[in-house]
């Protein structure tokens, strides 16, 4: 097995939608003829399954204020937040079983066995994809198989900030129906509680090393064998950040189909907007209100469809009509805070 790290000229990057790219671009383009694992810390970072809806998991204000980065990841399951009290381990294996299932307690054994060398004494699995502790989460995972390679991975929950957890992934008060996936919020702990005196005051970093020689089997870091990331990889794995990760298609877009709605009182009156969106786009708008207005609004509403629900299209869409004469005044970048916030 390949120890492959999140280092670009010889420092590590804590970015976790790099680590996210790097990964990917393993699974789909390095062969070296063993499986590989992926060790990672990130700062703070909200990281929403493939199929969920990031405007109803995620509370984007309150991300903005804290800078919290959002990434969506390629596998499902639900909506986690991670910072550097989170040691993280993906892996990339060929899946040669004609039973394509995933199977997460093939994947998490090899982890259960190592917290008990740790003095973890009551991990076990949870349902289909977490670690407990006396009925309290400790991990959570995720999995898929592709092209004949299966990809996974496992947070482990060594410190929790549960201020910035629970602000995180606390829906915010926009009022929406969503047809995704919704996360359930389970109970979290940390993982440092159960640990054994010796292993108790690690560093995120020095946890990281450990589980890193656990894994491997060894007390020797130099007899690991490790696969550096070449120019040529991390070119690919920019062009990736740039296309995908980075991408608002991609963190917004898909999105499933959901039902978004907002109200606020401006010197105009009311105005309740409520907007059908089907990946990241507006396909139907409504607008009501006790505003008064000289023309049908209806012109407002159809400028709004076909647009992404991105603060600049918005912006862009709105400054094409004279929305005095609908509305009364209000101006683009007043509707565009409330649609968006």
């Amino acid at each position: 097995m390949y120890l492959i790290e999140v280092k670009r000229d010889g420092k590590y990057i804590y970015d976790g939608a790099t680590a996210l790219a790097v990964q990917v671009y393993a699974q789909e383009n390095l062969f070296l003829g063993e499986d590989m694992v992926f060790p990672y810390l990130t700062e703070p970072l909200v990281q929403v399954g493939r199929y969920q809806n990031a405007r109803e998991e995620a509370n984007l204000e309150f991300m903005k204020k804290e800078d919290i980065k959002l990434v969506r990841r390629d596998t499902g399951g639900g909506t986690i937040y991670l910072d550097m009290g989170s040691v993280n381990f993906c892996f990339v294996g060929d899946h040669s079983k004609t039973d394509s299932a995933v199977n997460f307690e093939q994947m998490y054994q090899p982890a259960i066995d190592i917290l008990k060398e740790l003095g973890v004494k009551n991990v076990e699995m949870s349902g289909r994809n977490d670690l407990q502790i006396d009925g309290k989460k400790v991990s959570g995972a995720a999995m898929n198989i592709v092209n004949g390679r299966t990809y996974s991975g496992y947070t482990l929950l060594l410190d929790i900030d549960d201020e910035k957890m629970e602000g995180a992934l606390k829906p915010n008060k926009k009022k929406m129906a969503s047809k995704g996936i919704k996360s359930v919020r389970k109970r979290v702990i940390s993982l440092r509680d159960y640990l054994v005196d010796e292993y108790k005051n690690l560093t995120s970093k020095e946890f990281y090393e450990l589980m890193i020689l656990k894994i491997f089997r060894t007390q020797d870091r130099s007899k690991i064998k490790t696969y550096e990331l070449t120019d040529e990889d991390w070119a690919g794995i920019d062009q990736l950040m740039n296309e995908k990760y980075h991408h608002w298609d991609w963190t917004f877009g898909k999105s499933p189909r959901y039902t978004y709605s907002r109200d606020g009182r401006f010197s105009i009156g009311t105005l309740d907007i409520t907007l059908d969106v089907d990946e990241g786009i507006i396909q139907h708008a409504k607008i009501y209100g006790d505003f008064f207005g000289s023309e049908d609004i209806g012109a407002v509403e159809t400028a709004l469809e076909g647009v992404k629900l991105k603060a600049d299209d918005l912006k862009t869409a709105l400054s094409h009509i004279d929305l005095k004469r609908y509305i009364g005044n209000v101006t683009a970048d007043e509707i565009v805070k409330l649609i968006m916030e």
